[in-house]
């Protein structure tokens, strides 16, 4: 098999393709023969050592992938030899090939895409945990999606619309703007317009008609994130999701206190591990929801996985509406 191998945490200039055994898998196991991997914001983070999962080294980067099972270790039943999956591991995605557990993936239908695989489960199983289960999202409510163009961002566009909420996208071009439009976003906020808190929460008001927003999806961090959250209706409800925007912010605690709102963390990647039977039956309704045409991925460019230190620029600098994927 060949890896990119991260054998140094100075960022993704430093990897290295690698021929390395092929392993086999052991007692609750499988074997892929990866097929695409998608590049998300955490697979920067995590060859910078600055991300919260710090895998021993060397190891391979890619925390989200699609391939067909090649091998199954002891104690594996539902899936078999020749099964498209889609997984979600933390490392191992960037290579030829990959021994993961077999718990970490999902088995997808017959006609199911390999780019739209292998770009499933981190955006829509991250945004329909924060939506759906943690937000408890109703029809009629009103979301805010911070960072729309994004992967998780335009995942959640998606979801909140086949939960029947309404959806502001707020994004950093016109361009992006515009691609929300696409994805079903009802309102749209150019936040690089005017970077001035009070034009950010006068566009919200004109958007709400003055109420806030109901729920607020934040995968970004920084500088808005206060003037958000002082823009959120009654008894509203914060998803902190992530910081892609590099500054982790801090709120003054009389803001949740005046509006009855809540502040709730989303980190589906450790909900999955620690409710493995939930985070199953959620990913079953996103298979569902695919199959009837409700979410697609938005793939903004397929690239070969030789160019994944091209694909990590694009990512940095970002210039990646939806998802990257890199197909092997």
């Amino acid at each position: 098999m060949h890896a990119w191998l991260c054998e140094s945490l100075v960022g993704a200039d430093a990897l290295q393709w690698r021929q390395l055994p092929t392993p086999q898998p052991g007692a609750g196991q499988v074997l892929l023969q990866v097929t695409a991997a998608s590049l998300n914001f955490p697979d920067v983070l995590i060859v910078q050592n600055k991300y919260q999962a710090k895998p021993a080294l060397p190891f391979v980067p890619g925390m989200e992938f699609a391939g067909t099972v090649s091998a199954v270790g002891e104690g594996v039943t539902h899936l078999s030899i020749g099964q498209l999956v889609a997984c979600m591991n933390i490392t191992g995605g960037f290579a030829t090939h990959a021994v993961v557990p077999a718990e970490r993936c999902v088995p997808l239908p017959a006609g199911f895409a390999h780019e739209h695989a292998a770009a499933f489960i981190a955006t829509y199983g991250t945004s329909y945990h924060a939506l759906i289960d943690r937000a408890r999202l109703q029809p009629g409510e009103t979301v805010l999606v911070l960072g729309a163009a994004g992967g998780v961002g335009s995942a959640a566009i998606e979801i909140a619309k086949a939960a029947g909420a309404r959806v502001i996208a707020a994004a950093s071009t016109d361009d992006k703007c515009a691609l929300c439009a696409t994805l079903g976003a009802d309102d749209t906020i150019n936040y690089s317009r005017d970077k001035s808190p009070a034009a950010f929460r006068d566009a919200l008001k004109a958007a709400t008609g003055g109420k806030g927003p109901d729920v607020v999806y934040d995968p970004v961090g920084g500088e808005l994130t206060e003037s958000a959250f002082r823009s959120i209706a009654w008894r509203g409800r914060y998803l902190v999701v992530g910081f892609a925007g590099g500054t982790i912010a801090s709120l003054p605690l009389n803001l949740p206190l005046l509006k009855c709102a809540s502040v709730v963390g989303v980190l589906w990647g450790e909900f999955s591990r620690r409710e493995p039977a939930e985070s199953a039956r959620q990913m079953a309704v996103l298979t569902e929801w695919y199959a009837q045409g409700k979410i697609k991925p938005h793939i903004d460019r397929v690239m070969p996985l030789a160019q994944l230190k091209e694909a990590y620029a694009l990512m940095v600098t970002r210039s990646i509406k939806g998802k990257l994927v890199l197909t092997v």
